[in-house]
């Protein structure tokens, strides 16, 4: 093993960063090098000066932020108190997992990569911008950017003398060793907990938060399923603002579980306690409770309905003895195949639970001390809170789309979230969702005299109707909604509280419904119709402006139509309303959260 060590630190929002990171691990190990794979948040950054050479991996988040798990990181880097040769000693590359759609494509990479050059950090080569939008997903860059890498890396750091690296088609050590217990151990408690009374509810301790109401609020003859979901959170301390998200993790389906327990030939109600391998230098998830039930990993920790990445396949590969199974999984695991792989799987959606089903043989050879290898935990999801505590107080409140649609494949593909939530029926009885709440990024003025404009097409009107229910309790009544949707009858939210507001004169409603006539309208097309309202609200009462929804055409085509406001309102070039957009977006005055 060489005596060098590579240290791989990611940032990560939805996990594919840390699916990265964990690769090149793979990769450092195959090639007999040293390795240790961590979260930005959790590395010591003061340790940074005594390394020699590191990877950052780094997601950008909706507007260019950093992910959760570096938000330290990025402000003890950028303190200006840092000389300038502090990472002198430090060999270094950077890569990026971004998607061009957004309007700040890896602008956290790119940010990064310059402050290490400022502290005099040796860069091993360009920083590398991946790309959801690449023909072949972010592989499509990363694969070039990595053998670059290593060819840079190991020319520097140079293997052993005398050993060889380990060939693709020999299987790594396991992570982590299951060791099951013969007894269930007594007064065994997984299910949820509340946390400590004073104690802020977290990702590692959630709040037990029950589901009050769960309405569709969608007409029953439309297409899309949309549902205001309810919770309570009396004793949970947990506060929050207008343009703040709640977080919570989905279970897998029990059918789902079944068919995976069955599949590995596994007892859902057997035990078992976890160690870490030698070769690992990852600790055991503090998610999972020690011991713990096969049932509680499979329906609360393991991503079995996720549709598997590349990793996945690399992982399986080294347990095919099938020959056709076998030469499949390679070409799959190959930079030859991510195309095959796409149409495979990442085109139909197919699910990891679907491909065990699809390679039998490989899948009567899994060894279950791997399972940790092979899926990843089940990520958070994020949802803007759609209530005020001043209108609602003690409770949290939703709009959810349910995600169902079609693919190739017969069954139709369900989001795994959205789908348990929709099925949860209080009804029927107590049921508690595992909760906790985290700042969002819009942000909304304290200045009682400031107007608040708000464009929220479908559900992307949830933050503004927390803004607009927190305002008008505040006495705040210079609000400006655009809600827009496909039908009047079919999907208005929150209709007839839009009404009342409207009379009781706490705002202004603007509607856009794209198909009740025979041209579409969206909300743009109103943003210009209204062109004297905004200019008087922006350019003389200094309105702040707020986008929310979906990130395909709509915020573009608002910014565009706002920009066409200021021209023919203002007497303005094409440049100026540009120019006049950006000072906006810096002083804060035009706020955007997009979702894909």
């Amino acid at each position: 093993m060489s005596n060098h060590t590579l240290l791989v630190l990611y940032g990560s929002q939805t996990g594919t960063a840390q699916d990265t990171a964990e690769r090149i691990g793979r990769q450092a190990q195959r090639r007999r090098m040293r390795f240790r794979v961590e979260a930005l948040d959790t590395y010591n950054v003061a340790n940074l000066i005594s390394e020699s050479l590191v990877v950052f991996i780094c997601a950008t988040t909706g507007q260019g932020d950093p992910p959760d798990n570096m938000k330290k990181f990025w402000r003890f880097l950028f303190r200006k108190s840092l000389p300038a040769d502090s990472l002198c000693r430090l060999d270094c590359a950077v890569l990026g997992l971004g998607d061009s759609s957004y309007p700040k494509f890896n602008f956290v990479a790119k940010k990064l990569h310059k402050r290490l050059l400022q502290l005099g950090a040796n860069m091993l080569q360009p920083v590398g911008l991946a790309d959801d939008q690449h023909d072949l997903g972010p592989d499509g860059v990363i694969d070039p950017w990595l053998l670059s890498f290593w060819q840079k890396t190991l020319s520097v750091y140079p293997p052993p003398a005398g050993l060889a690296p380990i060939r693709e088609e020999e299987k790594l050590p396991a992570r982590y060793v299951f060791h099951f217990l013969d007894e269930v151990p007594d007064k065994q408690i997984e299910h949820l907990q509340t946390p400590d009374n004073k104690a802020l509810p977290t990702s590692l301790q959630p709040f037990p938060a029950r589901v009050v109401f769960n309405q569709r609020v969608t007409h029953p003859s439309h297409f899309q399923d949309v549902r205001h979901i309810e919770f309570d959170i009396t004793g949970s301390n947990i506060q929050y603002n207008a343009g703040d998200v709640v977080m919570m993790r989905p279970c897998n389906a029990s059918e789902d579980v079944e068919q995976f327990c069955q599949l590995l030939k596994l007892d859902p109600e057997c035990y078992f306690t976890l160690t870490s391998t030698d070769s690992s230098t990852a600790a055991v998830p503090a998610r999972l409770p020690q011991p713990c039930s096969v049932r509680f990993l499979v329906e609360q920790f393991l991503d079995i309905s996720a549709v598997p990445r590349r990793s996945f396949f690399e992982v399986l590969a080294t347990f095919a003895t099938n020959e056709l199974e076998c030469e499949k999984l390679v070409e799959f695991s190959s930079a030859q195949g991510q195309d095959s792989l796409h149409s495979y799987c990442n085109r139909p959606r197919r699910t990891a639970l679907e491909v065990l089903t699809d390679f039998p043989h490989t899948t009567a050879e899994l060894s279950i001390d791997y399972l940790l290898d092979l899926f990843p935990e089940i990520q958070p999801r994020s949802f803007s809170i759609a209530s005020s505590l001043l209108q609602h107080p003690d409770r949290i409140q939703i709009l959810l789309a349910v995600v169902k649609y079609k693919t190739l494949l017969l069954k139709p593909r369900k989001g795994l979230c959205s789908s348990w939530l929709a099925s949860l029926e209080p009804s029927k009885g107590d049921v508690y969702v595992p909760l906790w709440v985290k700042k969002g990024s819009l942000r909304f003025p304290h200045d009682p005299d400031s107007p608040v404009i708000m464009v929220g097409p479908g559900t992307g009107v949830a933050p503004f109707r927390s803004a607009i229910q927190e305002r008008a309790a505040h006495g705040k009544m210079a609000n400006v909604l655009f809600f827009g949707c496909r039908s009047e009858s079919k999907d208005f939210y929150c209709r007839s509280e839009w009404e009342e507001k409207v009379h009781a004169g706490h705002m202004i409603l603007v509607t856009a419904f794209s198909r009740d006539q025979e041209d579409k309208i969206y909300v743009q097309h109103r943003v210009k119709e209204q062109s004297k309202l905004l200019w008087d609200l922006i350019a003389k009462k200094n309105a702040f402006f707020y986008i929310a929804g979906n990130a395909k055409q709509m915020p573009t085509s608002v910014c565009d139509a706002l920009k066409e406001v200021f021209q023919k309102e203002g007497g303005i070039s094409e440049n100026q309303a540009h120019e006049m957009l950006d000072a906006m977006e810096k002083t804060g005055r035009f706020q955007s959260e997009t979702w894909s």
